[in-house]
């Protein structure tokens, strides 16, 4: 069975929102980095780095953030930009679905091994089922759900959703 949760519509706007609240927390900034999370993080950092693009001179860089979802020590996590690109910058981590926070924690502690200016996370979804203490500085829409309970996240053009499944 599936529950639509979160419209097209719904999430172009909660994009733009996530957008603002970036460049707000970015004014001074002449560089910020975006970085997805392999899978659905990625598809949701593009949407927020067009919009950046149109709300801010600043350089937008997208960052691709590969890592095994579930066992992330395995394979360690690799980005798409050189560590120089994002040293000293302000970076925004984005990932889809916040469930357990390991991705986001892993995520975190890869860039935290550079001298950075601010890191900050962002999702779509917030699920509330932390086991690590990492927060959604920007998020879509919280979510109390079961953990027998799946959040899919479905990125196509024009017909972007989420379900609950």
């Amino acid at each position: 069975m599936k529950n639509r949760i979160l419209t097209h519509e719904q999430i172009q706007h909660i994009v733009k929102r996530i957008a603002y609240q970036i460049y707000e927390t970015n004014v001074d900034e002449k560089m910020i980095v975006v970085a997805g999370i392999n899978g659905g993080g990625v598809n949701f950092a593009k949407k927020i780095v067009a919009m950046l693009k149109k709300i801010t001179d600043a350089e937008i860089v997208l960052c691709k953030m590969d890592m095994d979802k579930k066992d992330p020590l395995k394979s360690g996590v690799s980005t798409s930009i050189s560590e120089d690109t994002y040293t000293d910058k302000s970076i925004v981590l984005v990932d889809d679905v916040l469930n357990s926070g390991t991705t986001l924690i892993y995520g975190t502690h890869h860039f935290l091994k550079t001298p950075i200016k601010q890191l900050k996370t962002a999702v779509l979804v917030n699920r509330n089922h932390k086991k690590y203490p990492i927060k959604a500085d920007f998020k879509g829409i919280s979510l109390s759900t079961s953990l027998n309970e799946h959040i899919k996240v479905v990125f196509e053009t024009k017909n972007d959703a989420v379900y609950l499944e």
